[in-house]
């Protein structure tokens, strides 16, 4: 069965990091570009990180650069974000897709996607 999954969601105070990841079944991960992408109520689901399949480039949305962190790990066919300095505004359930060809920078191009695992950043 082909998935992905989501997992390292929680509740964090502002300012505090959460590692999120995205594990991988029924295929490997590393012939795939990832995407983290993230969706708060009420909002459109928007983009947050890219990595190409080598891990030789990675790309930030303007609102996360500095702050969140995304590699991978082939050998155990997973990706992270390292996400550190949340703030409120970064409150959304996270998704990670999997994609051959995708356009970075968007949430086209992606054949894969996980359910989702939600970041609450409050005090």
């Amino acid at each position: 069965q082909v998935q992905l999954v989501e997992s390292g969601g929680g509740l964090v105070q502002p300012g505090g990091s959460l590692r999120l990841s995205c594990a991988a079944s029924g295929f490997t991960l590393e012939d795939y570009a990832i995407g983290w992408f993230r969706q708060a109520p009420g909002k459109e689901r928007e983009g947050v990180s890219w990595v190409t399949s080598s891990g030789g480039a990675t790309y930030y949305a303007d609102s996360v650069k500095g702050r969140f962190t995304i590699s991978r790990e082939n050998a155990k066919n997973t990706v992270y974000l390292q996400m550190n300095s949340l703030k409120p505004e970064d409150t959304a359930v996270y998704y990670c897709a999997a994609g051959v060809t995708v356009i970075f920078g968007t949430h086209l191009g992606y054949d894969y996607w996980g359910q989702g695992t939600q970041v609450t950043v409050s005090s």
